[in-house]
């Protein structure tokens, strides 16, 4: 404390030293400087100047005193009423003094703890740091510990600041006691608050982190997105521009930002007046345009957001952009292979049909064919009506040969094929081409050198071939045209094999196009359909482009047509190159099975080896021995025929319509029958069924099928039961009695 200003109390305006503040002695009487008279005088004024001094010293010292008593009132007052907890502590770590907060603070219930020390109150983990800021404050005078923890009770604690400050309390005696006043700072509400703020910041700091991560997967997902993704603002001014969008575009993303959205899509942006009206809109297909200013069909929607003022204000559009180009292209794709799948349906079904009628077709042409050999073997030479007998045994034959066109189209089971070389196919072709081509109509053959061999039927060839160039030939009439024939190795596009369903393989493409009139795309759509034609009525039958769809769908290859009216049409057949796995297919041997009729207008092979001498050169032959047939086909008219034509050549015949009954009859008398023959389709009966019962029951009868429609199926299933020969409906009288004699003779012991 500085010392107080005292000169109010000397009216001299003196100031007395500090050793002038004790009583001054009385002068010597001895003096010799001092008169006797005087010496009285003068020490009594001494004295009256001694007292005036001790008077003077009194007061200050009376109001040092109250000074000092007024400022430890302040201070007790002030340690008492401030809101912190004060206590004076001493070496020994005993509480000297404490404030009511203290006494608050550290002991709140009379069943706490006294505050008579400090140290037991702080947590064993801060003691340490206590004592040292206790050893700290006696040298340097104050210390400092933060966050310590006080044990109040087993349930409450203080966690606090604690300020030491070193004193040193004056001792009428000896030297000063040392002491140290402590004030706890309570950090509850602060640590509290600053956990708070921690917990605040860190959640902050995740939220961040996470806005971040959102912008960041935003921001990946529309550069990754398939569709074009702009953000336009209120000034329908670009702000976000992905790649998408730039590839679709065809421009950057720098150049496009703070352009219009007009450049790129000038309809929508009109659409986005909608913006009032809702948050979303399809606007639907539109006509988008590049940076080069190529149009592009797109799919575009919009959404709207509104901001509110603490993020900027305004508005933000948002327009997704999907390309139309592949979908149109796929979609287009999809009609094509929709209209093919309809196609193959609708040639199915036809087949189906085909199949179907044939067996009841064959019969009825059977019977006039069978009659009317009869017929021309009972009439006389010169007769007026064998000439009726040959014409309609030329109309019978006409049928026939339309059925088998018929049944070319329909079959599914593959052909008998072989390497064949493609250029003597078209020569052959191309040498009855010219013997009947009007002089008007050339013919250009164009073939690639070194052709390689395909794998193919050669008459199925040649047929479809004949065909195409006959319907060009037709097509172009009376006109001076030309037709082009025309082979080369190729291997087809991807797209041309998906479409055409080729392999993906080498094919020799022969192609036919003509100078005609072309066909227009409902022609297109039908010229495959049997039956189907553009010609007068009497003048064709529809089945040439049938055949040759089911000639190219056997031999596993493809038909393309392109044609333009007024420009002519190109058809290209695309034949398989054989390799060397497929040069040969193996064929059933001809002393089991005879070879099948080939589809064509001329006799077949098989007729023409039925109609050579074979044990039958006259129709009065009779065999030395006569051999008994059993017949069996539900066509009773056929039944008829077939016995009368039998017994004529001297042979036996039990003809049945009902296979149960063949069954029991061939069951009752096993060895009286040399040959089996039935037919395959019979109401509630299958023939392979019948000629399963006959080896059953004769294992070693021989046994003939017949039908009109034979498959794969139906002939594997025959051979695996059996079956000797299969006989196709219907069939010549000679080639008839020729396989009735050589599966006779085939199995006489005789």
């Amino acid at each position: 404390m500085s010392e107080p200003d005292l000169s109010f109390l000397d009216p001299a305006g003196r100031q007395p030293a500090a050793a002038e503040h004790m009583p001054r002695p009385p002068a010597s009487s001895s003096s010799p400087s001092r008169t006797p008279g005087a010496s009285a005088e003068g020490l009594v004024a001494d004295l009256r100047a001694y007292q005036a001094e001790l008077e003077n010293q009194n007061k200050v010292l009376r109001y040092s005193q109250a000074v000092a008593e007024s400022a430890y009132e302040r201070f007790e007052t002030l340690f008492a009423s401030v809101p912190l907890a004060l206590m004076v502590v001493d070496d020994h770590d005993m509480v000297v003094q404490a404030n009511s907060m203290a006494h608050r603070s550290f002991q709140p219930t009379e069943r706490d703890r006294p505050l008579t020390a400090l140290m037991p109150f702080v947590c064993p983990q801060d003691a340490a740091r206590v004592r040292e800021a206790f050893t700290q404050a006696q040298d340097l005078g104050h210390s400092e510990v933060k966050e310590v923890v006080f044990l109040i009770s087993d349930a409450a604690r203080i966690t606090g600041d604690l300020h030491i400050a070193h004193i040193e309390a004056p001792q009428t005696s000896g030297p000063p006691l040392s002491q140290f006043l402590c004030a706890v700072i309570d950090q509850g509400p602060l640590l509290a608050e600053r956990q708070a703020l921690q917990h605040s910041a860190e959640t902050l700091q995740q939220r961040n982190e996470q806005i971040r991560a959102s912008e960041k997967r935003l921001e990946a997902v529309i550069n990754s997105a398939l569709d074009a993704i702009i953000c336009v603002d209120q000034h329908q001014r670009i702000t976000v521009f992905n790649p998408t969008a730039a590839a679709l575009f065809q421009c950057s993303a720098s150049d496009a930002l703070g352009s219009t959205l007009d450049r790129f899509l000038p309809d929508a942006a009109q659409a986005l007046a909608f913006a009032q009206l809702t948050t979303q809109a399809l606007l639907g297909e539109m006509t988008a345009l590049t940076a080069s200013g190529k149009e592009l069909a797109v799919e575009v929607s919009v959404s709207f957001e509104r901001h509110a003022e603490s993020v900027g204000g305004g508005e933000t559009t948002t327009v997704f952009a999907r390309d139309l180009t592949g979908r149109k292209k796929a979609e287009a794709h999809r009609n094509e292979l929709e209209a093919q799948l309809r196609e193959s349906h609708k040639m199915q079904a036809v087949g189906t049909m085909a199949g179907g009628i044939a067996h009841d077709f064959n019969n009825i042409l059977g019977a006039i064919l069978g009659n009317v050999e009869l017929a021309k073997a009972d009439c006389a030479a010169g007769s007026p009506v064998l000439e009726s007998l040959l014409e309609i045994d030329k109309a019978g034959r006409r049928a026939r040969d339309l059925v088998r066109q018929i049944l070319t189209f329909s079959r599914n089971e593959p052909p008998q094929r072989s390497a064949v070389s493609l250029a003597e196919v078209v020569h052959d072709t191309e040498r009855l081409l010219r013997v009947t081509l009007p002089p008007a109509i050339e013919l250009h053959m164009q073939l690639q050198a070194g052709l390689p061999p395909v794998l193919a039927d050669a008459t199925q060839v040649e047929q479809a071939l004949l065909n195409l160039c006959t319907n060009a030939v037709h097509a172009i009439g009376t006109e001076r045209g030309s037709i082009h024939v025309e082979a080369a190795t190729v291997q087809p596009d991807q797209r041309l094999t998906e479409r055409l369903g080729l392999a993906p393989i080498d094919y020799v493409a022969l192609t036919v196009r003509d100078t005609g009139p072309g066909m227009d795309a409902a022609t297109l759509e039908r010229i495959f359909e049997p039956f189907f034609t553009t010609k007068p009525v009497g003048q064709g039958t529809g089945l040439g482009l049938a055949v040759v769809h089911g000639v190219m769908r056997t031999h596993e290859g493809g038909v393309d047509v392109q044609s333009t009216p007024g420009q002519g049409s190109r058809f290209t057949l695309y034949f398989p190159v054989a390799t060397d796995a497929t040069a040969s297919t193996p064929a059933i041997p001809a002393a089991d099975v005879p070879t099948h009729p080939a589809p064509q207008t001329q006799p077949p092979a098989t007729e023409a080896a039925a109609s050579a001498p074979v044990h039958t050169a006259s129709p009065h032959t009779t065999p030395a021995k006569k051999h008994h047939v059993m017949y069996v086909d539900d066509d009773q008219a056929l039944v008829f025929l077939v016995q009368r034509l039998l017994r004529r050549r001297g042979y036996e015949v039990s003809g049945y319509t009902d296979p149960h009954e063949a069954t029991a009859a061939l069951r009752a008398a096993p060895q009286a029958y040399d040959l089996l023959v039935t037919d395959y389709n019979m109401p509630g009966f299958c023939g392979v069924d019948l000629v399963r019962e006959a080896r059953l029951i004769r294992p070693d009868l021989p046994v003939a099928l017949a039908s009109g429609y034979v498959t794969a199926e139906i002939e594997q299933a025959a051979l695996t039961e059996g079956a000797q020969a299969l006989i196709h409906k219907p069939n010549d009288v000679e080639e008839l009695c020729a396989t009735v004699q050589r599966l006779i003779v085939g199995h006489d012991p005789a």
